[in-house]
């Protein structure tokens, strides 16, 4: 194709996709679409010469469009995916993918009927320069080997559930909505599968509201090779919007924080850590999307392949099972049926 023409489906953090598709060059966003006719007039003004639509179907059925954005709310994900793969299409979905089990199996086996079509979620923390730092040092050996992780997903924007879209979903997952991006981030810096999980839930902060939802999750983690971690979703929290990561390794121990990040090198109390300045968190909404751009085109290697996706949202639905059963949850497999 001379040019890969790209339709974007769900105009909130969506409008920022636009940037990130176009940073490319031979590729066009040529068609936007957003259930609100008033957003998707206002994002049409601010980009003119794009069709807009009502109707998702438009864009993920029309045979014009060769990749799409998917940036609808979460319940939407799973069927507009389905649709856009059965059409051909490659799709850069936010997350999460999908909110159960068989819509993940139905994404799963969709895309292996359709081979030719890439898939990847904008699981945007791994463009975090200090993060990619992190990873680097690792793969270097500066760590030593991994052994635990520490991971929480601190919101602070509690009128999101309350006054928000996701508190109008039913049994809305903050697993899918936050602690996803920190377990992303675990399984790509260790190059570790989460292989079985175990989790408590809590609804204390938000109950007066009448929410049927968690308002906070905690998980155990258990990965390939013995290491083990920690994951939690705060979504109530009297703090602010954070990523909060601890990196122990036998070697040294990383630890992020608000202002700066340090590394702890020696036992001894009286050794101050290594300051850690890169930028945190330093990313915009799109800055996957070139990448996964070039993949499609056979320029270079997506940063969240499909299979890194898939996985990460494995083990999100392994801990929403495990909320429910009250039981260890073994994380499903890409081959498993």
């Amino acid at each position: 194709m001379s040019t890969l023409n790209v339709g974007i489906v769900g105009l909130g953090v969506g409008e920022a996709h636009i940037a990130g598709w176009e940073t490319r060059p031979n590729v066009r966003v040529t068609d936007l679409c957003d259930i609100s006719a008033e957003k998707l007039a206002e994002v049409g003004w601010r980009h003119p010469g794009k069709t807009t639509t009502l109707d998702p179907d438009e864009i993920l059925k029309n045979p014009h469009i060769h990749a799409v954005s998917i940036a609808s709310y979460d319940d939407a994900h799973h069927a507009q995916i389905i649709t856009a793969l059965k059409h051909g299409k490659h799709v850069f979905a936010e997350k999460p993918l999908c909110l159960h089990d068989w819509q993940w199996q139905e994404i799963r086996d969709a895309l292996a009927d359709n081979p030719q079509c890439h898939l990847s979620s904008n699981l945007i923390l791994r463009q975090s320069p200090r993060f990619r730092e992190l990873r680097q040092d690792r793969l270097n050996g500066k760590y030593g080997d991994i052994y635990m992780l520490e991971g929480d997903y601190n919101y602070g924007r509690i009128h999101k559930i309350i006054d928000g879209w996701r508190g109008k979903i039913a049994n809305y997952s903050i697993v899918h909505g936050g602690a996803i991006h920190l377990i992303d981030l675990m399984q790509w810096l260790t190059g570790k599968k989460i292989r079985q999980v175990a989790a408590f839930g809590t609804d204390l902060a938000i109950r007066d509201h009448g929410l049927d939802i968690d308002d906070t999750v905690v998980a155990l983690l258990k990965f390939d090779d013995g290491l083990i971690g920690k994951v939690s979703s705060n979504f109530s929290c009297v703090y602010p919007h954070f990523h909060k990561l601890t990196v122990y390794g036998t070697k040294a121990t990383f630890e992020n924080g608000i202002d700066s990040a340090a590394i702890y090198q020696s036992r001894d109390p009286g050794v101050a850590p290594k300051e850690i300045n890169t930028a945190y968190p330093g990313i915009q909404k799109g800055d996957l999307i070139p990448s996964f751009v070039d993949g499609i085109l056979k320029k270079g290697t997506p940063i969240v392949s499909a299979e890194d996706t898939l996985s990460c949202m494995a083990a999100c639905l392994a801990i929403e099972r495990s909320l429910k059963s009250g039981q260890f949850e073994t994380v499903t497999s890409l081959s498993s049926e």
